[in-house]
């Protein structure tokens, strides 16, 4: 409802045509006692609110309901993909809840629009399709053959070049919608690229499986100015004071499970601008005081009421779809990799990491020292790269529930890479975070790397690169 009344106002006429926003479900579970335990957006696309939404003409999709539904990721994006590409002249907007989401699109795209465009010119869909639902709604929409639409759309996408595929494909699209904040920023230059920088990228809800926080009253800003008005009605937020400029890194690296004094927190209308918070909820469903994790920085107020830009996770490192790995549980995964090297008389010496975005999908970096652990002489050491294969899959099975369902199930994250670097990779890295204004007496090896001059060294002392050699085990 929030989404509709300002996209409105500051985009008008969207009602006249369709939105292409890729929707997808997750796996169910059940607890010990058998109750269905499934994500809040699966919940919400199963529930009555998203089926009837065609009473909105606000709300009208090109993908099908059965797409959406269908638990197969890669049949679900050929459908919704096939729907949007039949629809692409009514398209006026386009999106998905994430940014790492669309551009997965873009990339599953690339791989099969010849089969796409064969399907609008025959009007028969692909045999590989074999869920009852999406081939019951899709020959709904190919009910005829199409060979006018399908050499568009081959001549388009036959191109050297997909720099600003969207608006060629689209045309009449008038803004992306997505998650650009926090994480999901890292996509923005693809988005930037594949758009040709012509489309608004907006971001208009701040929100988690918690709770509903708050609206972008101005979405059609930069993503670097987006601020989130909190919505008071959605619930009672407090805040922990993290600090200003100055301070609030170092409140960051507090132990995130430790007890908060009630006597510390901070109501909505006593936070100041420019200090950071971790924001604190109390929902009408039951979670009394919660600790999102969130860090939120107040950026000014709309009337009395706060605004807040989005800074980052407390304590997240890698993070490439709705993964959130922090120090701690990378931490564990090395160790129970390393143990692999015990055997060839291999020592891990040091370790530090990297979200690799720049392709689709994304994948985990590890970047690993390795010395001989028994040779005085000489520490240089070779090993198989089976080993090294080997201790990539134990990492990946040491890590969380979320990444792996995202790994085996919904394939938005590619296998995990470990990068063997130089002996005295490390020495240098330390070196050039020092020449920066580090101190060489708190240094700590970063574990993960944001810095373009530090990932430079990194790749330019590696020697070797091994990936995962299958998908980690996944139980839905």
């Amino acid at each position: 409802m929030y989404r509709t009344c300002y996209m409105i106002r500051y985009v008008p006429g969207l009602e006249e045509g369709k939105a292409m926003f890729l929707y997808f479900v997750k796996a169910e579970t059940s607890t010990p006692c058998g109750l269905p335990a499934r994500t809040v957006l699966t919940s919400y696309y199963k529930s009555p609110h998203f089926k009837c939404r065609a009473r909105d003409p606000f709300n009208d999709f090109t993908s099908p309901d059965q797409a959406i539904l269908c638990y197969d990721s890669n049949q679900s994006m050929y459908c919704q993909l096939l729907a949007g590409l039949i629809h692409r002249n009514k398209v006026l907007r386009l999106g998905a809840v994430f940014a790492s989401a669309l551009l997965r699109a873009i990339s599953f795209l690339e791989h099969n629009w010849p089969n796409l465009c064969h399907d609008i010119r025959m009007g028969n869909l692909n045999a590989t399709i074999n869920d009852p639902g999406c081939r019951s709604a899709m020959s709904i929409m190919l009910s005829s053959p199409d060979p006018n639409l399908a050499d568009e759309i081959e001549e388009i996408c036959s191109c050297s070049s997909w720099k600003g595929i969207i608006c060629h494909l689209w045309p009449n699209a008038k803004y992306i919608e997505a998650v650009v904040t926090g994480s999901m920023s890292q996509y923005i230059p693809s988005l930037k690229y594949y758009s040709d920088e012509k489309l608004p990228l907006v971001c208009t809800m701040y929100a988690s499986s918690e709770c509903y926080f708050g609206v972008n009253l101005k979405p059609l800003c930069d993503p670097s100015e987006v601020s989130f008005t909190m919505l008071p009605n959605m619930g009672f937020f407090e805040f922990i004071p993290l600090g200003d400029n100055r301070t609030f890194v170092m409140d960051l690296n507090e132990d995130e499970d430790e007890d908060v004094p009630q006597s510390q927190l901070v109501d909505l209308a006593h936070v100041e601008v420019g200090r950071y918070y971790e924001l604190v909820v109390t929902t009408f469903s039951g979670l009394y005081r919660y600790r999102i994790g969130d860090v939120l920085q107040v950026t000014g107020f709309h009337n009395r009421t706060p605004q807040f830009r989005f800074i980052c996770r407390r304590n997240v490192l890698l993070s490439i779809d709705n993964d959130k790995t922090n120090e701690e549980d990378l931490h564990k995964s090395i160790n129970v990799a390393k143990k692999l090297l015990d055997p060839y008389n291999a020592l891990l010496v040091e370790y530090t990491s990297y979200a690799d975005t720049s392709s689709v999908p994304g994948h985990y970096v590890i970047y690993w020292e390795i010395i001989h652990s028994t040779s005085v002489v000489d520490k240089a050491i070779s090993i198989d790269a089976k080993v090294l294969q080997e201790c990539c899959i134990a990492m990946e099975e040491e890590l969380d529930y979320i990444y792996r369902r995202c790994r085996t199930n919904d394939k938005s994250i590619g296998p995990l890479e470990i990068r063997v670097v130089k002996l005295g990779t490390f020495d240098s890295l330390m070196d050039l975070f020092i020449t920066q204004g580090a101190s060489i007496n708190q240094y700590k090896t970063p574990r993960c790397i944001k810095s373009k001059a530090a990932l430079k060294l990194l790749n330019n002392n590696v020697s070797a690169c091994y990936f995962s050699p299958r998908d980690p085990a996944w139980i839905a």
